[in-house]
């Protein structure tokens, strides 16, 4: 209960009371006086909030009723106005020259109608003193209820509002959409998403925490009269901003901040007239925006990606067409200088245009769209036609070729030619790693959701540092070598959704490992 309320329904009762005690307790002279200011002070004290002047004059009308009463009882009428007055005024040097005039005015009037003994002169003392320790204690009170009041609205701070930005937070955020929401209030929900955050803050979190900020700041002066202002999920800001404010792109520019800004705008009620509905709306929007951009930024990565492999693929197809044809061209020239008849070396020149056609055909195969004749086919059954085919090979070589087969169907789909092209190409490629009579291990077998097939030689093996090069348009170790044929087999069985790896041990041999994934159903 309010120190106001004690007054207004207290101070009528209390001093009616001491009014009728005056009058049953002493014989009364001025009872017209004594009911006269009784109801002065009353209507003060009742009518104060709507004329603040009558406060002025509460302790004038209490001291008159005091003195007419002739009661020491009206000593608890003036702590309930001092405590009034501390609640009012809650410094201390404010409040102890008031205090030592209400207790100055209740001494000298009790003092007019009680005789000046040692004992009423002490008591006037204890009073004094009494009233000192009442407006200490009340004081200190205050003081306590302030500092839990202060306390309790930084808890409410801290529970709505981001700490590093001081907008409000998502609990914040939440509870502004549900005001605007009770009041029917018309506004656009805006949300931002900060696309590159996370490479800003891998790179200084105290760098990306001054971007935060100083984006933040940038928001406030954006919308100032907006309703609410909201940082969240990290990288994320939402504005609750009035409907008539125009939001575009322009405004919504922060590319000089470094930052790359998506955003959603969902209006209520014309889009969405509930809580819920607006919120989940407005991220819907956002995660389809971010969805998008994500895709397209995956689809320039590729483009870049196929740009870079075109262009080093043509690097390399001019590299090695230059050879071949500078000799050619030589022979040519020499020829014709010096009249010689070419027919001595026409088998070199020929076999070089050979080379020059193996390289187009193969640059060909490599990079043109291959026609889809993908289909669920027993590798079992194709793995039997690789071997079948080059064992003969095997056999002029001197080599040892074993296949081991699974025992069962193993089904996957795939261009049949073209698993069987990847496959000896492999194989022809560990029969001629091994300049000696040497053993090939083919083999397949099913494993948990893949087929698996091995090809192992006993080979030479390959450099380590080698290893990571094999697949690069090329890159080869032959003579005669194009350098496409294993970039044709890894593109050949990514298109098939598999995977290929190699391992090696120089003098010991080498394995290249295919995973396909088995046929569904």
């Amino acid at each position: 209960m309010s120190i106001h309320r004690i007054k207004v329904l207290g101070i009528p009762f209390i001093s009616t009371l001491i009014g009728i005690s005056s009058l049953i307790l002493v014989q009364q002279k001025h009872l017209a006086l004594l009911i006269l200011w009784n109801v002065c002070f009353i209507l003060s004290v009742v009518l104060e909030r709507k004329f603040s002047w009558l406060r002025g004059l509460q302790f004038v009308f209490l001291g008159a009723f005091h003195y007419t009463s002739h009661l020491n009882w009206c000593v608890l009428l003036y702590y309930i106005l001092l405590i009034n007055l501390i609640q009012h005024k809650a410094k201390f040097r404010e409040i102890m020259p008031l205090g030592f005039l209400i207790v100055l005015e209740y001494t000298v009037i009790r003092l007019t109608y009680m005789p000046a003994t040692m004992y009423n002169l002490l008591v006037s003392v204890f009073d004094f003193i009494t009233s000192i320790v009442v407006i200490l204690g009340f004081l200190i009170i205050i003081q306590i209820e302030s500092e839990k009041k202060k306390l309790c609205s930084e808890n409410d701070f801290l529970i709505t509002h981001d700490p590093l930005t001081g907008l409000l937070n998502y609990e914040g955020y939440m509870q502004a959409v549900y005001s605007l929401v009770e009041k029917k209030q018309e506004f656009q929900l805006v949300l931002l998403d900060i696309n590159n955050f996370k490479s800003l803050n891998a790179k200084d979190v105290s760098s990306a925490n001054d971007i935060l900020i100083h984006l933040s700041d940038v928001i406030q002066s954006i919308f100032p009269d907006a309703y609410g202002l909201s940082r969240y999920a990290g990288d994320r800001f939402a504005i609750l901003a009035p409907l008539e404010q125009n939001i575009n792109d322009h405004v919504l520019n922060f590319d000089k901040l470094g930052l790359q800004i998506t955003f959603s705008i969902t209006r209520y009620p014309a889009e969405a007239d509930t809580l819920q509905g607006i919120v989940i709306m407005a991220e819907d929007r956002i995660l389809h925006m971010r969805r998008e951009l994500w895709v397209k930024s995956q689809q320039d990565l590729m483009r870049s990606e196929k740009m870079k492999v075109i262009g080093e693929l043509a690097a390399g197809m001019a590299h090695e067409i230059r050879n071949p044809l500078a000799s050619i061209k030589g022979f040519i020239q020499l020829s014709k200088s010096k009249q010689f008849n070419i027919e001595p070396w026409y088998e070199v020149i020929m076999n070089e245009i050979t080379r020059v056609g193996e390289l187009t055909a193969e640059f060909l195969q490599f990079s043109k769209p291959q026609a889809n004749n993908m289909k669920i086919e027993s590798l079992t059954d194709c793995a039997a036609r690789v071997f079948s085919l080059c064992e003969s090979e095997a056999a002029s070589r001197g080599h040892s070729f074993i296949f081991e087969n699974a025992n069962q169907a193993i089904l996957i789909h795939m261009d049949r030619d073209k698993m069987i092209q990847v496959l000896i190409n492999i194989i022809r490629n560990a029969f001629q790693a091994m300049a000696h009579p040497g053993e090939v291990y083919f083999r397949i077998k099913a494993e948990e959701q893949a087929a698996v097939i091995e090809v192992r030689d006993t080979g030479v093996g390959i450099e380590q540092h080698n290893l990571s090069k094999i697949f690069d348009p090329f890159f080869t170790t032959k003579e005669d070598g194009t350098g496409l044929g294993l970039s044709l087999c890894q593109k050949i069985i990514e298109d098939h959704q598999g995977a290929i790896g190699v391992e090696s041990e120089i003098g010991a041999g080498t394995t290249f490992t295919i995973r396909l994934p088995l046929a569904k159903g």
